[in-house]
């Protein structure tokens, strides 16, 4: 279903967002206080914009890793390469990283799509050093009434006839999507979820009204090693 439409993906996202997935990506690397030596992980990292994102930033990563399983998707990130990035083909629930291996986790728009998201978590959990960072962006549904109905009536109708139109796709992928979003965990439900996979200082940041939510945690440090007198 991915890589059917891996040729339109970009351009999809862009248009029916109204341009503000650029902004969502921006408020990641914002809010992943990024350091010149991190060593970071896109999981679900589809066409790269987010590799890329982080790429072009002031303050960018040493290195870093895209990880998605759609081949096709990969095809369209690996046609654009970035300075100190590389991609792989590899599943969020088994991560092909070493332990402890990365000092930044990103994930943007792929954790309702995993089969186990305490599975997908714990991974991400498994590959970060201690005091790594995950950041994670998700679709959410506002909370205001008027706006929800509004939202809801765009999401479930207008977009995925528009994005069926713009991509040609017959995969059923902009079907799934709404659906995905509306029987996805609320935010509360996803705070919880990274809490149980031993992350700390989770911080939940809705951006957009609510359209979109980013999920900020750490990787608790080691135990500090006594020094003697």
């Amino acid at each position: 279903m991915f890589d059917a439409i891996a040729p339109t993906y970009e351009r999809v996202n862009r248009l029916a967002s109204v341009g503000r997935d650029a902004y969502w990506r921006r408020e990641m690397v914002r809010l992943a206080e990024v350091r010149p030596e991190d060593i970071m992980l896109d999981v679900a990292c589809g066409t790269g914009d987010v590799v890329r994102a982080f790429a072009g930033a002031p303050i960018r990563p040493a290195r870093i890793l895209g990880l998605d399983f759609a081949p096709l998707m990969l095809g369209q990130a690996v046609g654009r390469p970035v300075l100190g990035g590389s991609f792989a083909c590899g599943d969020a629930l088994r991560l092909p990283v070493a332990d402890s291996a990365v000092s930044l986790v990103t994930c943007a728009f792929g954790i309702r799509n995993f089969e186990n998201l305490g599975t997908g978590l714990n991974e991400m959990h498994r590959v970060l050093m201690p005091g790594g960072r995950v950041v994670i962006i998700e679709f959410s549904i506002p909370t205001r009434r008027w706006l929800r109905s509004v939202y809801l009536l765009y999401f479930n109708r207008v977009m995925p006839t528009f994005a069926r139109l713009v991509s040609r796709d017959r995969s059923g992928a902009y079907r799934y999507l709404p659906r995905s979003v509306l029987s996805f965990s609320g935010s509360e439900a996803i705070r919880s979820a990274l809490a149980s996979a031993g992350f700390s200082e989770v911080a939940v940041c809705p951006r957009t009204c609510g359209i979109v939510t980013v999920y900020v945690a750490r990787k608790a440090s080691r135990e500090r090693v006594g020094r003697n007198p």
